[in-house]
């Protein structure tokens, strides 16, 4: 793996390199132009020197006068600090300023010499061996005669001698030394500018880069609490500048829409846990993408844990299986259902089925909504009940009232004593019919004063009405032979709608009456009661009938049913009082129930709020 390093690292160290080159190269370059520039001078000022009494030595070495010669040289070089040397064409020293010419070597080879003999000026820095320092020399030809050095070989020649000039190159050295020196203090004077340059340059470059670098591993955090444009916007280049300016907008935007995804996610979560309708989403898998609280319920499954299982780890239902399997294959949506069987016995599911799709509109899996029906089908059964019996309860008078009208019109009209009897069997099928009637209208307006609050409640006492009940009813239980007997407080008051009461009351009554046999008793009492804290009112009515089968008291206050059909026929009972007075209870927030026990009688007992 690349290791990798930090962009000042990158930048720092390669430009401090770059100007360090740079710096030496210049200063090297610049000592040695320096140097070449010093000594040019020099030669020329030597040369200069050498063209001054050039031709006063040409004199003397015209004259032959050497001894006047070494004096005239010994005595400018000293004048001068310089030394001079007169070379003759065959290398022997004419006159020197330092030394004796005739101990000293041969100079004929020595390079300024022979560049001086080959007509040029010579120009040449070394080590003298007769002074033991370096020197520069500068030899100049001169004309004429060696004045008895002899000819040699070069007599034919133009230049017969050399005038040579030399200076210590220590002054040379003393000068190029103090420049070396501060050209050195300069190069590490503009180095350690350079550096701090090049650091806050780096550094300046660097910062914001790392800082937006910082940054970015904030927003991928999820904070986008920080901008950037305006911790550099004075500082940084333009591009940085535009770079901090489009993260800045970048990151508006980024916490926005995230803002705006979190939001919707919520809500979606709110909208999709406070359904309901069942929920169920599974990828292409069939794995469990997510299910709200109502799909749990149902299923008696827990959400947490689901997400990622098989659809069929979680939920045993066959026919839920197959319609994801058909929306998974086919892609078109649909409308199903399905039963499920509980303790409570059926659960018909009403099932929406859609696909899912992706950003890309790529099928990412399915969505099942299942809907609750059970009440709607029992309802609708219910329905299909009470118009069947409505109808069989109507159809029962009309068919008896149309037969006897069509006997009477077929004669028997005319006897008077058939058609006395005929006429009453009539009226009393019509009573019964407008009896049916007005059971539905009261149950019906019960149902539709319940559903729009239009029952009117006020405080009563309660002996009063249980009075008026068992007053109206008096009549019937005389006839029957049947003792009615009332047990409430004088004090006892509830919230109630009195006619409602005292019709269910009745209702009640009249039930106990019809099925009891002559010489028993109906007797209701009145209590105050409590459950939960809640204070309640319970009024039963007792009776000492033929008592009811366990099997039919679960049913007992559905419209029209009859536990005894013959018996509730003959009765006369429309098959409606108990349902009206289960309606008149739920209608002031109570519950009625019921407990019987065959050839003993039953017992019905109201439970109302009171509060």
């Amino acid at each position: 793996m690349i290791k990798q390093r930090r962009l000042f690292w990158q930048i720092f160290p390669v430009t401090l390199v770059i100007i360090l080159l740079t710096i030496s190269l210049v200063a090297w370059f610049g000592l040695r132009s320096i140097e070449r520039f010093y000594l040019g001078e020099l030669q020329n000022e030597l040369e200069d020197r050498a063209h001054l009494i050039r031709s006063q030595v040409e004199a003397y070495v015209c004259a032959g006068d050497l001894s006047g010669l070494r004096n005239f040289v010994v005595d400018s070089g000293r004048a001068s600090d310089t030394r001079i040397t007169i070379v003759a064409v065959d290398g022997s020293v004419l006159a020197d300023t330092m030394e004796n010419p005739a101990l000293m070597d041969d100079h004929r080879q020595r390079p300024e010499i022979a560049t001086a003999f080959s007509g040029d000026t010579g120009y040449f820095l070394r080590f003298s061996t007769t002074i033991g320092e370096r020197m520069l020399y500068v030899a100049v030809g001169l004309e004429g005669n060696g004045g008895g050095a002899g000819t040699g070989e070069g007599s034919g020649t133009r230049v017969q001698t050399v005038l040579r000039l030399a200076v210590p190159a220590v002054a040379i050295e003393a000068a190029l030394d103090d420049i070396r020196v501060k050209i050195a203090l300069g190069t590490v004077s503009a180095l350690v500018l350079a550096f701090m340059v090049t650091y806050f340059v780096a550094r300046n470059i660097s910062r914001p880069l790392e800082e937006m670098t910082r940054s970015a591993e904030r927003y991928a955090d999820g904070d986008f609490s920080q901008r950037l444009l305006i911790n550099h916007k004075q500082t940084a280049s333009r591009e940085v500048a535009r770079l901090a300016a489009a993260m800045d907008k970048m990151a508006g935007q980024l916490d926005e829409k995230i803002n705006t995804i979190i939001n919707q996610h919520n809500q979606l979560e709110a909208v999709f846990a406070s359904m309901v309708e069942a929920v169920i989403a599974i990828d292409r898998d069939e794995r469990i993408i997510s299910m709200n609280a109502a799909a749990g319920r149902m299923f008696s499954v827990a959400q947490r844990g689901t997400p990622g299982r098989l659809v069929q780890e979680v939920i045993r239902n066959v026919h839920l299986h197959e319609q994801f399997a058909r929306i998974l294959g086919t892609g078109q949506p649909f409308e199903d259902e399905i039963v499920l069987e509980d303790q409570s016995g059926q659960v018909f599911l009403h099932t929406n089925v859609v696909t899912l799709s992706g950003g890309d509109g790529r099928t990412i899996g399915a969505l099942m909504v299942l809907n609750d029906v059970t009440r709607l089908r029992r309802l609708e059964r219910l329905r299909s009940d009470f118009v069947a019996n409505v109808s069989h309860e109507l159809k029962t008078p009309i068919t008896s009232i149309r037969g006897y009208v069509e006997t009477l019109l077929d004669g028997a009209l005319d006897d008077r004593e058939h058609a006395v009897r005929f006429l009453e069997i009539v009226l009393r099928q019509a009573e019964q019919l407008n009896t049916i009637i007005d059971d539905l209208l009261t149950l019906s307006r019960i149902e539709r004063d319940t559903k729009e609050d239009g029952i009117v409640f006020a405080d009563h006492r309660l002996l009063p009405v249980l009075e008026q009940a068992l007053e109206t009813c008096r009549r019937q239980a005389e006839a029957k032979q049947v003792e009615l007997e009332l047990s409430c407080p004088a004090d006892l008051s509830v919230r109630i709608n009195r006619t409602l009461i005292e019709q269910a009351v009745v209702n009640l009554l009249v039930n106990g009456i019809t099925y009891s046999d002559p010489g028993r008793t109906v007797t209701v009492r009145a209590k105050e009661a409590a459950e939960r804290e809640v204070p309640l009112v319970a009024i039963s009515v007792t009776d000492e009938g033929i008592g009811i089968a366990k099997e039919h008291l679960p049913r007992l206050f559905e419209r029209f049913y009859r536990s005894d059909k013959a018996r509730n026929r003959k009765a006369g009972g429309t098959g409606l009082g108990l349902a009206i007075v289960k309606h008149i209870v739920q209608a002031h927030g109570g519950t009625v129930t019921v407990t019987s026990t065959v050839g003993k009688g039953s017992e019905f007992t109201m439970t109302i709020p009171n509060g």
